[in-house]
């Protein structure tokens, strides 16, 4: 037997704000919990995310994060897309020549988006 991944669980301290963007980001439909928490599922079944409410700050850089691909391989495209949604640039010490933009989410959660599979 081995384990799978069934969600990506964030932290949050704006669980709306967050549902927004990462549903906007993802293309996920928002399942809003009776106790103030959300799921955003996807249309096809894959990994969801789970937004858990929380007061304490994010304090430094994530030690773990999702990289994401542009769907339709546009990855300039997609980082406008995903700037005018609420990220922003994030540096963590890239150099530049790395396969990856880094982004944060609008609580300041870094992820990234690949620029190939």
């Amino acid at each position: 037997m081995v384990a799978r991944f069934a969600q990506w669980t964030l932290d949050v301290r704006d669980v709306e704000r967050m549902a927004a963007f990462w549903s906007a980001a993802l293309g996920y439909r928002i399942e809003r919990g009776e106790d103030g928490n959300a799921h955003l599922r996807p249309p096809d079944g894959g990994l969801s995310v789970w937004l858990q409410r929380t007061e304490a700050p994010k304090a430094g850089k994530n030690r773990n994060h999702p990289d994401l691909v542009a769907a339709d391989g546009a990855v300039e495209a997609e980082v406008a897309r995903l700037l005018t949604l609420g990220a922003t640039l994030a540096d963590v010490g890239q150099k530049g020549d790395e396969g990856f933009t880094v982004l944060a989410d609008p609580e300041g959660n870094e992820f990234c988006l690949l620029h190939r599979r």
